[in-house]
């Protein structure tokens, strides 16, 4: 058992600088230590569990991985309360009650000539495990990661919001590459699939799941790398524009707010921006777009009183 799609691809994983190099060319701009975070995790089979606040490229990272190695990306949403039947697997019951019909006429030639109570118990347990065999099986994301053929990569996506009963049973998935299917079995991996866990720190996760992983904590990018991911993103943008907007958007994640502008946040801006053909920021069309930008009133509220010494110090 081993990485197919590592193996199939290892030229695109040769070092960091070509995994940031060659994202960037897709159009994800990333910092050394995301690029290096990314490498080890590939090179020493490890899951990597990415924690930051909401909006600074988590999910993205782990579908750019998918993309860049040519790879299914099997995503599950955590959310509480979600199980091992949501997760890994579960029974086609429709199928199961279709079949149970369809076989009722069977049932009397599979008991004739049974000789006792345990004999007949004996031939109905058997006739009952036909049930629960692989036809029957529903796979969800977790399986279908194992089982697939070349690999993949699996994104469990928000882990923080799940119980920890369910981080718990995901133990054994993350040391072994492998589950357990009470009737079935063992199921391990064909192919190790490549495993991003994200994690808005809402909660503080285990420290079982945590040696398990290879840790990246991704926070709001510095100016000049966000001035960096706007050109990628919004090349149309001028560069005295592009550098107001970065400006602005970092005075305001120093403020007090309910919720600071994500780097998804900025992107919608200075997309918005450049719509509305706005060549310098001002007062005006800062007030027009704030809702863009920050998603509570209470913010905007907040922010407005203070727009003209934000501005102020905007480079012109």
């Amino acid at each position: 058992m081993g990485y197919s799609v590592i193996i199939k691809h290892a030229e695109k994983i040769a070092s960091s600088e070509v995994l940031k190099t060659n994202f960037e060319g897709l159009g994800y701009v990333c910092s050394d230590a995301i690029a290096t975070a990314v490498y080890l995790a590939c090179q020493l089979q490890k899951p990597i569990l990415v924690e930051g606040p909401p909006g600074v490229g988590k999910t993205e990272l782990a579908k750019i991985t998918s993309e860049y190695l040519s790879a299914p990306l099997i995503r599950m949403q955590c959310y509480e309360g979600l199980d091992e039947s949501k997760a890994l697997y579960e029974w086609k019951y429709g199928k199961q009650l279709l079949y149970t019909q369809l076989l009722k006429d069977q049932l009397g030639d599979v008991m004739r000539g049974a000789k006792g109570l345990d004999e007949s118990v004996d031939r109905l347990h058997q006739f009952g495990d036909i049930f629960y065999s692989e036809e029957f099986l529903e796979s969800r994301p977790l399986l279908q990661a194992l089982r697939a053929e070349d690999g993949a990569v699996l994104l469990i996506d928000e882990i923080d919001k799940s119980d920890q009963e369910f981080e718990a049973f995901l133990l054994e998935l993350l040391s072994d590459y492998q589950v357990s299917v009470p009737e079935i079995g063992t199921v391990k991996a064909k192919s190790k699939p490549i495993v991003f866990l994200t994690s808005n720190n809402t909660r503080e996760l285990g420290d079982a799941l945590k040696r398990r992983c290879l840790h990246l904590y991704i926070d709001f990018p510095t100016p000049a790398l966000e001035a960096k991911i706007i050109a990628q993103q919004v090349p149309d943008m001028g560069d005295n524009l592009r550098q107001q907007l970065v400006d602005f958007v970092n005075e305001l994640r120093q403020m007090a707010l309910k919720k600071v502008p994500a780097v998804s946040e900025t992107i919608d801006w200075a997309r918005a921006l450049l719509l509305l053909n706005v060549e310098q920021l001002d007062r005006q069309w800062v007030s027009d777009t704030l809702n863009l930008l920050l998603k509570f009133q209470d913010d905007i509220e907040v922010v407005e009183p203070e727009l003209n010494q934000l501005l102020s110090g905007l480079k012109k």
